[in-house]
Order: structure tokens, then sequence, then C-alpha cells
């Protein structure tokens, strides 16, 4: 309902017909035909006197009155003339161009009887039967011209109001596809955490408490951040160092964990929670299997315009994925695919291989932008409000 009354509102705009404008047109049309007119008489009757004053008045007060009997009938009868069949044309439009063309000649020979003063003296009826042969035609080609060109621009200015209200509404629908996707991925995140805190919860109730801890300070700086769709890399990876240290007491520490950021592409935009699907796949899928020489690995780079992040850990490999039917993969790297799409259009990109036996690297490459004064402003004073302190593991072992 909201959406239709949009697009009414837009339509009905475009039927408006501002009075100013409206009239100037009329009046500078009525200057071309005047100095038309004199410099005509000039060039065919030079010994002929012709009072240029006289001559522009009277277009100009002509078409003055057409002006503003074109714009009222528009501004009340808009819709119905915009939309008026053949027939109403015909046997209404007609007659009352015929009665209003008689009307406006009534007025200029009431107004300019000097025009008429070649022919000798005559009556207001006689200079109005000569008035009307001479200029009834044309008086009815100008109520038709404005006619036509009041209805195309009335065409005009809806079509133009109309697409502009379409492409509002197709913003909002992005951002409700936007949103829809993040808010996917929210609770899939939560439950696996979750989980995992549930299964710790009888054979190590310490890091089990230690967890949900964590999993605190991930919820609170999340709904901090509320409906930002895209945020600086340097958030997201504050976000994922939150969710890495949770990983690490859970793994007790055997997994080796390492970050790579380009300092200089710490303000650089991407869409929110756009790794943590990628690094909960990697333990889920992978470093859950391996008990032995288990790493993971996020590195993120410029290469020319573009952004590139890489997220490697070792595991069973893509195969063993794949036989095991198991869909969160699907769910997670689908999500962000999409994101990705209504995010930053054909140039963004996600890529999943197996780099070497067991090692497994997903790569996602997008065009590269970077965060305004005001939004890095704002990012700051989310962080500021958001405290988290992670683990000792990850702080001495996670960077290089």
């Amino acid at each position: 309902m909201e959406n239709q009354s949009t697009l009414d509102a837009a339509t009905a705009d475009a039927y408006k017909m501002r009075l100013f404008p409206f009239l100037g047109s009329f009046m500078a049309v009525a200057l071309l035909f005047a100095v038309q007119s004199w410099l005509n008489a000039r060039i065919w009757y030079p010994r002929t006197h012709v009072n240029s004053i006289l001559l522009i008045s009277a277009w100009e007060v002509q078409y003055f009155l057409w002006g503003v009997i074109c714009w009222l009938l528009w501004l009340w009868h808009g819709e119905k003339l915009r939309q008026a069949s053949w027939r109403y044309l015909l046997f209404v439009m007609g007659p009352l161009s015929v009665v209003l063309g008689i009307g406006v000649e009534m007025v200029l020979v009431g107004i300019f009887p000097q025009l008429t003063m070649a022919h000798g003296h005559l009556t207001f009826w006689q200079r109005l039967d000569f008035s009307l042969g001479e200029e009834f035609l044309e008086n009815t080609a100008v109520f038709w011209a404005a006619y036509a060109i009041a209805r195309g621009l009335g065409h005009y200015r809806e079509s133009r109001q109309r697409e502009k209200a379409m492409s509002k509404l197709a913003v909002e629908l992005a951002e409700a596809r936007m949103m829809a996707l993040r808010m996917q991925i929210n609770p899939h995140f939560l439950f696996n955490t979750m989980n995992a805190i549930s299964s710790l919860m009888y054979s190590d109730a310490h890091a089990a408490d230690r967890m949900m801890e964590q999993l605190s300070n991930m919820l609170r700086v999340s709904l901090a951040r509320g409906s930002k769709q895209m945020i600086t890399l340097q958030e997201e990876m504050e976000f994922n160092e939150m969710y890495l240290a949770l990983q690490d007491i859970r793994s007790s520490g055997r997994v080796r964990q390492e970050i790579d950021i380009d300092p200089h592409l710490h303000d650089a935009l991407i869409p929110a929670m756009l790794l943590q699907p990628i690094v909960e796949n990697a333990y889920v899928h992978g470093l859950s299997k391996v008990c032995d020489g288990a790493f993971i690995e996020i590195a993120a780079t410029q290469v020319r315009d573009m952004m590139e992040i890489v997220v490697r850990n070792l595991g069973a490999g893509l195969a063993s994925v794949e036989q095991s039917g198991r869909t969160g993969a699907g769910i997670g790297l689908g999500n962000i695919r999409s994101r990705l799409q209504l995010h930053l259009g054909e140039r963004a990109h996600l890529s999943i291989s197996e780099s070497s036996p067991g090692v497994v690297e997903v790569k996602v490459r997008f065009p590269l932008t970077f965060a305004s004064m005001s939004e890095q402003n704002e990012a700051s004073g989310v962080d500021r409000q958001v405290l988290y302190e992670p683990t000792r593991s990850l702080v001495a072992g996670s960077t290089r």
C-alpha cells in the first residue's frame, strides 16, 4: 500500500504545472510572433506605418489569455485531459475550443479597437466578425497546440516521476534483501556457537564460561552496529578476532591463527559479517577434523583497484565436504555470494579451491572503496563503546 501511494503521489506531481513558467512560455512565443509580424510588415509594406507597441501588446495579451485558459483547464481537469478519448476530444474539447476562441477574440477586439481602424469605423460586432475571419483558425490552432504540448509534458513528467519512484522502490527492495541475507547469517552463527558452548559444558565448564563471555562481547558489537550493511575492514577484523579467540578457547590453542592485513586497507569498506561465515566453515568443515598442524590464515591485500581477501586453512579437503553432504558451507558461501552481488555488483567474486592436499583456500575479490571521514568517526565511536579483550593466545600468536 505504501509503495502504491508513492507511485500515486509521483503521478499527481506530474500533473502540476507551475503558473509563471507556463505563462512565460506563452509570452515568449507571443513575442516571437509579434517580431515576425512586424518584420513582415516592414518588408512587404515599407510605406505603411506599423505601431510596434500596439502589435506586440496585442500578441502578448492574446497568448496571455490562452496561457491562463490552458493552465486553468490543466489544473482543474488535468487527469481527464491526459486520458481523454477521441470521442471526448471530438464532442467536448472541439466545441469548447470554438467557444474559447470566440471569447479570446471578443476580448482582443474590446481592448484593441485600433487594429481594425484601417477598414473604417466599424461596430464591435463588425470588428469581431472581421477578426474571426482573419484569426479564428489561428486561435483554434493555438488551443490545440497548447493542449498537445501540455499532454505530452504531462506524460513525460509522469514517466520521470515514476522512474524516480521505481528507482527508490528498487533501492528499498535491495536494502530489504541485504537485511534478510544478513539476518540469515546471524542465527546460523549463533546456533553453531551455542552448540559449541553446550558441548563444553560437561567437559570443561571454565572454557565454556569463557566462550559465553566472548560470545556476549560479539553480540554486543553486532547490536551496537545495528543495521549497517557496509563497515570498514578494521571493524570486520576486530569482530573476527573475537570469533577467533572464541574458537581458540574451544580448540584449546591447537590451531595456529595468523592474520596479515595491509595497514592501508583498514578503512576500506566491506559488507558486514563477510568473513565470519568463511572462518566458521573453516573450523566446522576443516579444522575440526585435523589433529596435528592445524592452521588458519587470513590475509587482505590490494590488487590494482580491487581488494583481495584470502582465508586458508588445513582440513580434510573439498572432496570430504562434498561426500559428507552437509549444507552448512553452502548456506554460508551462498549467502556471501548473494550479498557481494547486491552490494558490489558483477565485479565482486568469491572462489573456493584446494591449493594443496588438505589446504582449502577461499578467495574474495571486489572493487576497493574507502570509508568517508564521517563513517570512520562513526566506526571509532562504536569501537569505543564496545570493549572486549581477546585471549592471550590470539594476541600472541595470530599476527605476523
